[in-house]
């Protein structure tokens, strides 16, 4: 493992996995013989370089295969979609169509899930096709009638296919929820109700759910559409794996950019993951990546689907060295070769973190995982170390100086509380000249008085002096 340099201002690049990284995903005393898969199966699971199981698909596969409805927590990057999607490979049926759906959050994990159950079926007669929304109905609909076995979807795209008739929710035998943690968070949660509500009951169908985090709530919530469901949790210590080294810098949210910048122009990551919470913010710190000669590209929701397949394609083809993206477009954000990820804004959900920062360090490998905090954020730190059971130690860059405030920037809004963690005050700024405090009283006592209005242009010479007491704001009575 590498080992915490919580006072070194130069972090060391991943190396390729040890054994001992793997030993914490990999369950050496499994093979995927054991676990009751079919030969046609094997065959795509040897051809794809596979020997041992991970932890997580030897510890769901089997209840999966016996037919239980099974809730699963496991750390991201552990090998979730294999756990359920081998299961599926060996149930489905060769001939019928449209027998197991699976629900995600985003367009890119659509994409990603079924491109590793196809290449993992690749000697089988069981097909998945993705159906999701920024694409042509049309060629969706001709990729279903080709063999969609599995129907890997976003709730709202999933929807509007069966609706159109292409597909009945009747016909599903198997329905799994990804990332169940959002697929039932405020915005998907009626959507995926009305789905599964059409979908056999529970009892009359499969259910599994799979995530990196379970809260309590979703846990309920999931159960109500589960029949006698098994809960297994895997590595339940810390939820983030060991082999991601951990690291936070203190900055003042001015500096939070050049601070950035200063860390991809000095430590030369090899491919770097770089989260904001706005959209916005997203395509400005691209931009400003871009103009200090960083190669960098955004993703987020609101880019055509067309222009984020090519930044994929890009990402995955070894083409990008900087990906600056929003929470939700990084869902199925699954490249091998992502070394570092930033949380250039801290999340606050201390569950996205979880997230985010899984998507380094992948089966086994191992990444860096970086936070510019802000000394308003302490408690957002905090939470995040209780959630994840183990500190985040604090990273020294002596080399980057701290600037004074700005006069024209706008603080930010403060976390709950408004409490500062003292080891989160980042280095003095030096001292800025005081700005100069003027009510807006005082400045209107300092404005010169206005030119003597004119008694001809008021009718009977009279001259208002203040507004009306009643005025109708733009509305015009209406009958």
């Amino acid at each position: 493992m590498m080992q915490d340099q919580a006072t070194d201002n130069k972090t060391p690049q991943p190396v390729p996995p040890t054994d001992a990284s793997h030993e914490e995903v990999f369950d050496k005393g499994q093979t995927f013989e054991s676990l009751g898969l079919r030969t046609s199966v094997l065959k795509g699971v040897e051809a794809a370089g596979f020997k041992h199981p991970t932890v997580v698909q030897a510890q769901l596969i089997p209840p999966m295969m016996s037919g239980k409805d099974l809730l699963g927590q496991a750390r991201t990057g552990s090998g979730k979609t294999a756990a359920f999607g081998l299961p599926l490979l060996c149930l489905c049926e060769k001939d019928v169509p449209a027998q197991a759906l699976v629900l995600v959050p985003t367009r890119e994990l659509a994409m990603q899930v079924t491109a590793e159950i196809n290449d993992l079926g690749r000697f089988t007669p069981i097909r998945a096709a993705s159906i999701f929304g920024g694409e042509q109905i049309r060629g969706q609909a001709e990729r279903l009638k080709k063999g969609g076995h599995i129907i890997v979807g976003t709730p709202g795209r999933v929807m509007d296919m069966a609706q159109r008739g292409h597909f009945s929710f009747r016909g599903i035998r198997f329905a799994v929820l990804d990332e169940v943690d959002r697929m039932l968070d405020i915005g998907f949660r009626d959507d995926i109700r009305r789905i599964l509500e059409q979908c056999p009951p529970p009892g009359k169908r499969q259910t599994v759910m799979v995530s990196a985090t379970i809260s309590g709530e979703i846990e309920r919530l999931a159960r109500k559409q589960m029949h006698d469901a098994e809960k297994i949790v895997v590595a339940a210590g810390s939820l983030t794996v060991n082999s991601v080294e951990q690291h936070y810098l203190a900055v003042n949210p001015w500096d939070k950019k050049h601070l950035l910048i200063h860390l991809l122009t000095h430590e030369e990551p090899a491919m770097t993951l770089v989260f904001c919470r706005l959209k916005r913010k997203v395509d400005e710190l691209a931009r400003a990546l871009n103009a200090a000669g960083i190669d960098a590209r955004a993703i987020h929701g609101d880019m055509p689907q067309g222009k984020r397949n090519t930044v994929m394609k890009q990402l995955r083809g070894g083409e990008l060295t900087v990906l600056v993206a929003s929470d939700l477009a990084s869902r199925g954000i699954d490249v091998e070769d992502i070394s570092h990820v930033v949380n250039y804004d801290l999340p606050e959900d201390p569950e996205v973190y979880v997230h985010r920062i899984g998507r380094t360090a992948r089966a086994g490998r191992k990444g860096v995982a970086w936070s510019l905090v802000t000394p308003e954020q302490g408690p957002l730190l905090t939470e995040i170390e209780m959630l994840i059971n183990r500190e985040v130690p604090k990273m020294d860059y002596h080399d980057f100086k701290p600037t004074p405030k700005p006069a024209e920037y706008r603080d930010e809004r403060p976390a709950a509380g408004g409490l500062i963690r003292a080891d989160v005050a980042p280095a003095a700024a030096p001292p800025t000249e005081p700005e100069a405090k003027v009510s807006r009283l005082q400045r209107a006592a300092q404005m010169e008085p206005p030119a003597a209005a004119d008694p001809s242009k008021f009718p009977g010479g009279l001259v208002p002096t203040k507004m009306p007491p009643k005025r109708m704001h733009g509305r015009v009575p209406r009958r």
